[in-house]
């Protein structure tokens, strides 16, 4: 794998994490009870489905298998992202993939083949959504994709929104649990070290932050974030589940306006859940493979 080159553009945000469900109406309901705000079932073309949990710049895509005879197969040069969350979904559910924000998918293409993390080309579908106002409206999206050949069970790329603003609301951006938005994502990895300048090239930040517990990219927004199991299980009281080698996906931090107020919200809708280091975390056993950690948002 090559360093990231001086010409690459600045670093790349999180935009959104795919969590790949068997059951995507009770996923969404655990996900209720939690106190977020859910959107409906949307279809896409190639046979998945999903629901959206969307924060400010950020959202959550609960995502199953609906209609696994679209599912396009991988190809040459071609990623396909239904067959990759069915492969993942066979293993169990849990966090498949993270997206990273893109202005233009396919320069972010042309610098994942430069940096030799990806050499796939750029996938591009439409779909109808419901505006505030009920009616119909277009949600386009470009999607470039890198791998980490040592993590072949964790998915990657950038997403780029033509229509933001027929995406992003802020009415769907406020949950009852006072949910405020994304402190970053974590994988667990046997050697985090080993996934170092993957990341700093995937990310485009080229200074992470190393120390005992593992290397973090801080981008634009949020965290992308891997450490060993152990630290993980420190840290947050979970010990994350094995998907096979490499770096896997083990959890999402979330930050929130007031920890008790969302203990009190939890124990009303009989979310387990424990205090953890000064965090509010949901194991993976009670949210369908993912941990959910919620932190205090800065100042309060």
């Amino acid at each position: 794998m090559k360093d990231r080159p001086d010409t690459w553009s600045r670093p790349r945000g999180l935009d959104h994490i795919v969590h790949v469900v068997g059951d995507l109406d009770n996923a969404a309901e655990l996900y209720r009870r939690c106190g977020f705000q859910v959107s409906g079932r949307n279809r896409h073309p190639w046979g998945t489905h999903n629901c959206v949990v969307q924060f400010d710049n950020f959202y959550i895509e609960l995502l199953t298998v609906a209609e696994p005879e679209l599912i396009p197969p991988h190809a040459a040069h071609q990623f396909s992202f239904g067959a990759f969350n069915r492969d993942f979904l066979d293993r169990g559910q849990g966090l498949s993939m993270v997206l990273l924000k893109s202005t233009d998918a396919r320069e972010d293409a042309r610098q994942f083949r430069e940096a030799a993390i990806g050499d796939f080309d750029v996938f591009d579908f439409e779909r109808q959504g419901i505006g505030p106002d009920g009616k119909p409206l277009i949600l386009a999206f470009s999607l470039a994709f890198a791998r980490d050949v040592m993590s072949p069970h964790a998915g990657f790329g950038t997403c780029q929104h033509h229509f933001p603003q027929n995406f992003w609301n802020a009415a769907r951006q406020v949950h009852d649990n006072g949910t405020r938005g994304i402190g970053g994502v974590i994988l667990t990895a046997d050697n985090p070290a080993d996934h170092h300048i993957f990341l700093s090239s995937f990310t485009g930040v080229r200074l992470l932050h190393s120390n005992s517990i593992g290397v973090r990219s801080r981008t634009p927004l949020g965290d992308l974030e891997i450490m060993e199991a152990p630290s993980f299980r420190d840290q947050f009281g979970v010990v994350p589940k094995v998907v096979g080698e490499g770096a896997s996906f083990a959890g999402v931090r979330l930050l929130v306006a007031d920890l008790t107020k969302l203990e009190e919200h939890l124990r009303t809708t009989n979310v387990a859940h424990h205090r953890h280091v000064g965090r509010v975390v949901v194991r993976s056993e009670d949210a369908f493979g993912a941990t959910l950690i919620f932190e205090q948002s800065a100042g309060h």
